[in-house]
């Protein structure tokens, strides 16, 4: 049930241990496994293979540190918090579901593992979500491409950024869009894959913040991190 996969990470959310989660939160279930093993390959995306250790010595804690500003995201209080979050995981409709992690705010002040915390939790369980979506509908990783859609045309499950400019998703067809493969298998590839694109959704054409946005895509290896680092800067460059 793909609705399952937008809460497998709660945990993540309410600060417990994933050792000691809670099953359900406001009454609905959470912290469930993933089928088709696609949070295993979601988190090899984005983070690397072996022990974890913490990158920044100083920030062992869940919430983001942001690659635009170097700090904390997250100026809410608690109670405000909670309610966010309530709201954003006890949706019952996926497809509803999927367009409140698009737009979530809260979600994005989450890492997904504070050993990386310039991860996106917002952008793992999306990617999470894609990757489960294609693979239940036969798809092998190997057969997966990036691509670039109108701002205005959201594939339930299998979009995993929705901008003012473009979209971008995770699917077998490109149907004649920009596109880019995935690879063979997954790891940190964003970088590569963005920069193999067949055309680009950037006008970097005399546009000096596209251009810086566009050069530091192409040196982000991280998924999550980089899709969080894209609606940051988008965000930023639109206040």
């Amino acid at each position: 049930m793909i609705i399952q996969v937008y809460r497998h990470d709660v945990h993540k959310l309410t600060g417990q241990s994933h050792a000691h989660a809670d099953e359900t939160f406001a009454g609905v279930p959470v912290n469930q496994s993933v089928p088709h093993g696609a949070d295993g390959d979601a988190a090899r995306l984005s983070r690397p293979s072996g022990t974890p250790e913490l990158t920044v010595p100083n920030h062992p804690s869940p919430e983001r540190l942001s690659l635009l500003t170097g700090e904390s995201a997250s100026d809410r209080s608690k109670r405000d918090l909670g309610r966010a979050v309530r709201e954003l995981l006890t949706e019952t409709d996926p497809e509803t579901m999927h367009a409140a992690w698009l737009t979530s705010d809260v979600a994005a002040l989450f890492n997904e593992s504070l050993y990386y915390p310039y991860t996106s939790l917002k952008y793992h369980t999306l990617l999470v979500a894609a990757l489960a979506d294609n693979y239940a509908s036969g798809h092998e990783f190997d057969e997966l491409r990036l691509v670039v859609d109108p701002p205005d045309e959201i594939v339930p499950h299998r979009t995993v950024y929705a901008g003012d400019r473009f979209a971008l998703r995770i699917d077998r067809n490109a149907n004649r869009r920009p596109s880019a493969r995935l690879g063979a298998r997954p790891w940190r590839s964003w970088a590569a894959v963005w920069s193999q694109l067949s055309d680009h959704p950037l006008a970097t054409d005399g546009n000096r913040d596209a251009m810086v946005l566009d050069a530091n895509l192409r040196r982000i290896r991280a998924w999550s991190t980089a899709l969080q680092y894209l609606e940051d800067f988008q965000s930023a460059c639109s206040d």
